[in-house]
């Protein structure tokens, strides 16, 4: 029997009724804003099973909103996160999709742009008690909770690059917790996701991107 924790009981310290459709609501697009940089411009969130159910009742849109615009889930701005996203300029857009069955009822794919015109597309799983998951970044499938400081970087799929991304992360005496590589397929576009005991520094990014199979490196710190 997995062992429970006073959290899983009484839930996360946060604004709105509920610890999956508020809470984790909150930290996918907090999340998810921590994987993109720049100023973002424009969302849009695809809600699916419960979420696109009940998300105006316990609150799931403000609480997206909320996160994208960097509010944490006890962040009190929560209740103004629309107001507060037309004075920054953000356009966003919620669409709800009853017939899609997703793995997990709390589910969002929510796709971002910036003012540089990059794109990311997320979707996301509350999966109860305000913790969440990551499970696909831009088409490809991943498993990744951001309860550790993490990098992930974006790569070709070629012989020699998991090695280099660790050497970096050992000759900076980072201490690998997780880590795992995803791919669309054999010598494709792959993912990293190196999730780490300590902080990752900019030092670190800066040297894993001079590889020349390395297109983009995104960090999140805890």
């Amino acid at each position: 029997m997995a062992a429970i924790s006073v959290f899983d009981v009484i839930g996360p310290n946060m604004i709105g009724p509920s610890s999956s459709h508020t809470a984790g609501a909150a930290a996918i697009a907090l999340l998810t804003r921590k994987l993109m940089d720049g100023h973002i411009t424009s969302v849009r969130f695809t809600l699916y099973g419960s979420f696109a159910e009940t998300y105006r009742g316990h609150g799931t849109d403000k609480a997206l909103l909320g996160g994208i615009l960097g509010y944490t889930a006890d962040d009190v701005r929560i209740r103004s996160s629309m107001e507060n996203a037309e004075k920054e300029g953000l356009a966003y857009e919620f669409v709800m999709n009853s017939e899609e069955k997703t793995k997990h009822p709390n589910t969002v794919d929510i796709e971002l742009q910036n003012d540089a015109g990059r794109t990311l597309s997320v979707r996301g799983e509350s999966v109860g008690g305000g913790k969440i998951r990551l499970v696909r970044i831009n088409r490809i499938e991943v498993d990744f909770t951001g309860e550790y400081s993490s990098l992930i970087v974006s790569h070709e799929d070629h012989p020699g690059v998991i090695a280099y991304i660790t050497k970096c992360l050992a000759d900076h005496k980072v201490n690998i917790a997780f880590m795992k590589l995803y791919r669309e397929a054999k010598g494709q576009k792959a993912y990293t996701i190196v999730e780490a005991d300590e902080k990752i520094q900019q030092t670190i990014i800066d040297e894993i991107g001079k590889n020349q199979y390395v297109r983009r490196t995104m960090l999140v710190q805890v």
